[in-house]
């Protein structure tokens, strides 16, 4: 099961919150950091607020986008 860890941005709809997931890479002739960001709908049941950070666990399709499920809440 693939997770990943995130921070929520978006909780303006009902039973999904969007989270914003960033990946620090090194580019491999110039050697510098460059962060990546990426956004990915996940349910959930509970009300979540903004600004805390999440881990999401990649399911089955729940809907056109959202393939993503929130597994807990890990600070604000």
């Amino acid at each position: 099961m693939k997770t990943l860890t995130g921070k929520v941005i978006s909780n303006k709809m009902e039973n999904t919150v969007t989270v914003l997931v960033e990946n620090m890479w090194q580019h491999p002739v110039y050697q510098k950091s460059i962060k990546r960001s990426k956004k990915f709908l996940a349910h959930t049941d509970k009300k979540i607020t903004e600004g805390k950070f999440v881990v999401i666990a990649e399911t089955r399709p729940i809907s056109k986008r959202k393939n993503w499920k929130v597994l807990e809440v890990i600070k604000k």
